[in-house]
């Protein structure tokens, strides 16, 4: 895959139309602010009576109607969370995606699985910061940025590719690197990642492991260092140098002990459920399944959250971190 870096990109494709920043919440406000910094034209849409108007506002975010913003918009940023993105864009922006405007998102969700048909004469396109928004608004306040993914749905312009690159320049993810891959491939992979590895497989592991050690007899706090504390150092190495990295930085019984006992817990069954996991967001299961919890009340979902803050591993926890406050 091809890198981009700031001397690859000509943001000037960008400089003299008005972005429309829809949404301020974990993605929104930090790419609002970054381009902003970086000398966008850059305007705020959101609910009047929402909870971020009046944050904007404090940013000294120029702030406006969602449907106002969409009018004014050259380049129309949806930077809500997925499930609202189909109803926004329905009653409050598609009258207003004019040839030669721009489309565009940080997550491919509602165009990979058709919740948002693409408009014809207009560009379509993506730039999806790899880390969470207060993450990129501090790599940029710290004169870097974080590494993005770029991709074009529709290249009506000519110039679609060009645009989308210029977006993540202001975001200064050039001065990481930039690649480009296609809306697809970024929406299987971000849900394959939450789901498998990141959020699903990573908090089940840790779950199962402080139950193991608890239902053996050692006391929870115990289990909670082990098995939780302790990951954070473990990941920071591996995400300073790799995996190899983080082996040569921990004991020998540790690297030993990590690397016979590991696929024991890991194993050919573990691959062979999460391409299942894979298949389902690919064939678009998932996708059904999450509108429809979302849109019939999420029942399911706030059944799973309730339940899940009550796990011993949370009070536990809550108390663990507290020690690690300074006292005011």
């Amino acid at each position: 895959m091809k890198i981009y870096h700031d001397n690859d990109v000509d943001d000037a494709i960008v400089r003299d139309k008005v972005i429309a920043v829809i949404g301020y919440g974990i993605q929104g406000r930090a790419q609002a602010q970054n381009w902003k910094d970086s000398g966008f034209k850059v305007i705020v849409g959101l609910r009047p009576e929402g909870k971020t108007w009046q944050q904007a506002k404090d940013d000294g975010m120029e702030v406006m109607a969602i449907e106002d913003a969409a009018k004014k918009g050259d380049i129309i940023c949806l930077l809500t969370p997925d499930m609202p993105q189909k109803e926004i864009y329905q009653t409050q922006i598609k009258k207003h995606m004019k040839a030669g405007k721009t489309l565009y998102f940080s997550h491919g969700f509602n165009i990979t699985y058709k919740q948002i048909r693409i408009p014809s004469g207009v560009d379509v396109i993506m730039a999806a910061p790899k880390g969470p928004g207060a993450k990129v608004r501090q790599t940029y306040k710290e004169g870097f940025g974080t590494p993005a993914v770029i991709a074009v749905a529709q290249d009506a312009s000519g110039n679609a590719k060009n645009i989308a690159l210029a977006m993540a320049k202001g975001l200064h993810s050039t001065k990481a690197g930039v690649f480009e891959c296609t809306f697809d491939q970024e929406t299987y992979t971000d849900l394959f990642g939450e789901q498998a590895v990141l959020c699903g497989g990573t908090a089940e592991l840790i779950k199962a492991g402080f139950e193991t050690l608890v239902e053996d007899g050692f006391p929870p706090e115990m289990a909670y260092f082990e098995v939780l504390h302790e990951l954070k150092l473990i990941v920071d190495l591996i995400q300073e140098g790799g995996l190899e990295y983080m082996w040569s930085k921990v004991s020998e019984t540790a690297r030993y002990g990590g690397r016979t006992r590991g696929k024991l817990v890991v194993d050919a069954r573990t691959k062979k459920k999460m391409k299942k996991i894979l298949g389902q967001i690919k064939g678009g299961k998932f996708a059904r399944e999450w509108i429809k919890e979302y849109y019939s009340g999420k029942k399911i979902f706030e059944d799973m959250r309730e339940k899940e803050s009550q796990h011993q591993i949370e009070i536990v926890g809550a108390e663990i971190r507290s020690l690690f406050q300074k006292p005011k």
